[in-house]
């Protein structure tokens, strides 16, 4: 027969350590219910941004081709751009900080101007994180592109277009206007801009949140 002297303190121990666990898995589950709060999980931008959608609540995905955080965030947009509501738009805007980042900012706009957007979004991201295609390299890209389906010189001239070089401009334009120092940063409505603090779940909690505000704001006027 086992000792009972030694094996109920230890039995005890074990049911406070499991009771501490689940307290502790509570809080966490409540802290991540919490409402955000403005200043760590969102800023109010002040004055607020223009919007080009006036219908509709506008929310702005600022991103990088080459930013791994932006990458691991593809997912989560793609499962949330299926529950997104009739009176929201996403318009995904890559966000230039230097010349690097615009020349990517050019291919993105280059693909939304041959009409290919939509099939080459999510592989060009995988083809750069995955595959470590170097997206300044021409001869690799030319490659990636005859891949695709896609013409390399119709897309040479499509980034070099008076179009592209013009959406690239705004872009930089709205990455000063919005404060973004970082990828990925999502903007609700030209009236806030939520950082990436703990996980991709919680970025886009509080960007249904800002709808929310929103919409209830919209609805006063």
């Amino acid at each position: 027969m086992a000792d009972r002297s030694f094996v109920d303190p230890l039995r005890r121990r074990i049911v406070l350590a499991g009771a501490g666990l689940a307290a502790f898995g509570a809080l966490t589950v409540q802290a991540q219910q919490a409402a955000p709060v403005e200043g760590r999980d969102y800023f109010v931008l002040d004055p607020p941004m223009p919007v080009e959608t006036k219908d509709k609540i506008e929310v702005l995905e600022f991103f990088w081709y080459g930013c791994p955080h932006c990458y691991r965030l593809q997912p989560y947009m793609e499962k949330w751009l299926k529950t997104l509501p009739d009176d929201v738009r996403l318009v995904r805007v890559p966000a230039i900080f230097n010349q690097r980042w615009a020349r990517d900012a050019a291919t993105f706009y280059a693909f939304e101007a041959l009409g290919v957007l939509e099939k080459v979004h999510r592989p060009f991201f995988d083809a750069i994180h995955n595959d470590r295609l170097q997206s300044d390299n021409k001869e690799a890209m030319h490659e990636w592109l005859r891949k695709q389906g896609i013409d390399p010189q119709k897309f040479d001239e499509a980034v070099a277009s008076f179009g592209v070089r013009s959406k690239v401009n705004r872009a930089l334009q709205l990455t000063t206007g919005y404060g973004v120092d970082g990828t990925p940063t999502l903007a609700v409505n030209g009236r806030y801009r939520v950082v990436a603090i703990s996980s991709q779940e919680h970025m886009l909690a509080t960007v249904d949140y800002l709808i929310g505000v929103e919409r209830k704001r919209l609805a006063k006027k």
